[in-house]
């Protein structure tokens, strides 16, 4: 994809129960196409191991984070099985001025919270094929206790009971074809008429000489 970057970028939500594959969608997401970044959200649960700070989270205290919240400098934020998590509202607003797709990987609070403020986002929810299968990719992970898994899974039959709120939706059954689904949203919505007459006014203009 070799559009310009002369236009604002579009603000993406994406979110999906824990398990579903909502982490590897966007990573292949952004390995294949250069205009979408995904922003690093601010959290206060420790590190999973293999990650790193800056990259996948910033990892902070909750005093440090509770400060942030009375400086109004997330976007949204929320408590999500006990760890607090917000998103960058300056670093959001940034990335977009310079004409890139900013993606939000959050959950349905959140979600909300950014369509109040930014009402233009662009939502996606992302569904397991089963509650079988999701329980089997929480399992797979050998990072949780079976209780803590329990917790999960009750906590995603909640967040999946929001899908209605979201402007597309993706089933991740085959992988590879889920990320053809999620791409296509960002690839129709660079078509829209106000982004592509950004993009192309020169050419259009000449057109019409």
């Amino acid at each position: 994809m070799n559009q310009q970057l002369d236009s604002k970028g579009t603000l993406y939500i994406v979110s999906a129960p824990s398990g579903a594959g909502k982490t590897s969608l966007v990573k292949a997401l952004l390995q294949r196409d250069p205009l979408v970044s995904v922003s690093v959200s601010h959290t206060t649960r420790a590190p999973r191991p293999g990650e790193v700070e800056g990259w996948d989270y910033y990892f902070v205290s909750r005093e440090d984070f509770e400060s942030m919240v009375a400086e109004d400098a997330f976007l949204e934020s929320a408590e999500v099985f006990g760890n607090f998590y917000g998103t960058s509202r300056a670093a959001v607003e940034s990335t977009l001025a310079e004409g890139k797709d900013v993606i939000l990987e959050i959950d349905w609070q959140g979600a909300q919270q950014v369509r109040t403020l930014m009402p233009e986002a662009v939502s996606v929810f992302i569904l397991p094929p089963s509650r079988e299968a999701l329980e089997e990719r929480l399992n797979n992970r050998g990072q949780d206790a079976a209780e803590v898994i329990a917790g999960r899974m009750a906590q995603a039959v909640t967040e999946m009971s929001h899908y209605h709120e979201y402007d597309y939706l993706v089933v991740n059954d085959q992988f590879e074809q889920a990320l053809e689904e999620l791409a296509a949203v960002f690839l129709c919505r660079r078509q829209t008429l106000v982004r592509q007459r950004q993009r192309h006014q020169a050419t259009i203009d000449q057109l019409l000489s």
